[in-house]
């Protein structure tokens, strides 16, 4: 199966690149560019597409406010892909709907095997990325909202085992790392993570983890 993708980045010369290296892996087309939000958002309304692979600051519109209206009109899956480790906007980015987040220094195989993720409804996270959440939140906790005491209550529906798999999959383990970790088949740890899912209204595991830190899970 062909994973058909959308570049958005202001810089033409990093969409040039991007398209040369990701359309020589098999299984990747890139079926459309964008240089900024606005386009972006118009582009995927009118192309089939599955993945877009989005830059979070562009002009006129930035990649985190792109992100919020394709996911919300049901767009393609969202990976941010972004040059700064510490942008500020990668918490808004993940929270907006992304399905990951991704450093622009992230080796070329490592883009690709992430779009593969993300389209067959993974998530992925830069590594660096997940400490950056938890200190996002060290440093200023998001007030409570009528929807986040709504949230707790799904949160007592979890099984003991299943806020555990919880808290570890918000520390960035992967489910091969969580089922070692457990002594636990994989398989047994996927499906405790798409009931964690189902439970917690959340689309993948990137807003597992946003929710384990909203929470004070983690």
């Amino acid at each position: 199966m062909t994973i058909r993708l959308v570049l958005a980045d202001d810089q033409e010369m990093v969409r040039a690149g991007l398209r040369l290296v990701l359309e020589s892996r098999p299984g990747i087309e890139v079926v459309g560019e964008a240089d900024d939000g606005d386009t972006a958002v118009d582009l995927v309304q009118q192309i089939d597409a599955d993945v877009v692979l989005m830059d979070v600051r562009m002009p006129r519109m930035n990649g985190v406010e792109a992100t919020r209206r394709i996911c919300a009109a049901g767009g393609p899956r969202v990976l941010i892909l972004t040059t700064f480790d510490l942008d500020e906007y990668a918490y808004d980015a993940l929270q907006a709907g992304a399905s990951g987040f991704l450093l622009k220094e992230t080796p070329t195989d490592g883009i690709a095997e992430a779009i593969g993720h993300v389209h067959h409804g993974d998530a992925v996270v830069a590594p660096s990325t997940t400490r950056r959440l938890l200190d996002h939140f060290t440093v200023s906790k998001p007030a409570r909202s009528a929807r986040s005491f709504a949230m707790n209550a799904r949160l007592d529906e979890l099984t003991s085992r299943e806020h555990e798999i919880l808290r570890l999959l918000a520390q960035g383990l992967s489910n091969g790392e969580i089922a070692e970790s457990l002594v636990i088949a994989e398989n047994t740890v996927k499906t405790h993570v798409s009931r964690i899912l189902m439970k917690l209204d959340l689309r993948d595991r990137v807003q597992a983890v946003v929710f384990a830190y909203q929470h004070d899970l983690v």
